[in-house]
C-alpha cells in the first residue's frame, strides 16, 4: 500500500520527507512536487529503481528519465565537463525550470535506459524537493503521469494515475501550472532547444546563443 503525506502540516512533512528517503534508498519510487508539475523519483544510481519507474510510466528505455540534483556540485560530478554554456545558463536560471543535456560522466556506474552517454540534468526551485534531494542524492525524476496522459499538477492526479506503483506520495498541494521544464541539449558545438517550456527561448537567447528544434516528448 502507498502512504501520502499532507506536506502542508509540518510534522507530517518532516515524517514524509524522512519515509520518502527511506523508500528511495531501498529501490522504491516517490512522488514529489516541483516547481513545474508533479515529479515521480527512483534512486538514479539503482538500476531496478529506474527501471521500476519507467514501467509505472508505460515507458521504453528509449525515453530516459532526466536526473534532479539538490546542487550544482552535485551536477558536476555527474558529467564530463560542464562547459561555459552550462555554467552561463545554471548562473541565470538555476534552481529553476531549465534542464540541461550533456555529456555524463563515463566513470559512472549506472543505467537510466537508452542514454546515448548523455544525461539530463535539473535543479527544481522547490523547497521540499530540494529538502529530499539533500537527503538522497540525485534522482531519476520524470513527470508523475502515465506516458501520453497530462502531467499530474496534484499528488491526487498522480496517485490516480500511478496507484500503488509509487511507495510514498508527498502531496504539497498544487503545482504552479503543468507546464514542464525547457530542456537545452549541450552536447554539440551549438546549444539546442528541444523542448520549450517555462524558460523561453528568448530568455535563454539572452544568454547564449540556441538553436531551436522540433520539440521532444515531454517529461519532467
Amino acid at each position: 500500500m502507498s502512504a501520502r503525506y499532507d506536506c502542508t502540516d509540518p510534522a507530517q512533512r518532516a515524517a514524509g520527507i524522512a519515509e520518502a528517503a527511506a523508500a528511495l534508498r531501498k529501490g522504491d519510487l516517490a512522488v514529489m512536487p516541483t516547481d513545474t508539475v508533479y515529479g515521480v523519483a527512483a534512486d538514479a544510481f539503482s538500476p531496478a529503481a529506474v527501471a521500476g519507474l519507467l514501467a509505472a510510466k508505460g515507458r521504453d528505455r528509449q525515453m530516459p528519465p532526466p536526473v534532479l540534483v539538490g546542487t550544482v556540485r552535485a551536477a558536476t560530478a555527474l558529467v564530463e565537463d560542464m562547459g561555459a554554456f552550462a555554467k552561463d545558463l545554471i548562473d541565470e536560471f538555476w534552481p529553476g525550470a531549465l534542464t540541461l543535456v550533456m555529456r555524463a560522466n563515463r566513470s559512472l556506474i549506472w543505467d537510466l535506459g537508452d542514454t546515448k552517454g548523455t544525461v539530463a540534468v535539473r535543479m527544481p526551485l522547490h523547497e521540499m524537493a530540494l529538502e529530499l534531494l539533500k537527503e538522497t542524492g540525485p534522482l531519476a525524476v520524470s513527470s508523475a503521469n502515465r506516458t501520453g496522459s497530462p502531467p499530474a499538477t496534484t499528488a491526487g492526479q498522480a496517485q490516480e494515475q500511478l496507484g500503488d506503483a509509487v511507495a510514498v506520495y508527498l502531496d504539497g498541494g498544487p503545482c504552479p501550472g503543468d507546464v514542464p521544464s525547457t530542456i537545452v541539449d549541450l552536447t554539440g558545438t551549438m546549444p539546442r532547444l528541444l523542448r520549450a517550456g517555462v524558460i523561453t527561448v528568448e530568455r535563454l537567447r539572452g544568454v547564449i546563443p540556441v538553436a531551436v528544434v522540433d520539440d521532444g516528448d515531454a517529461a519532467e
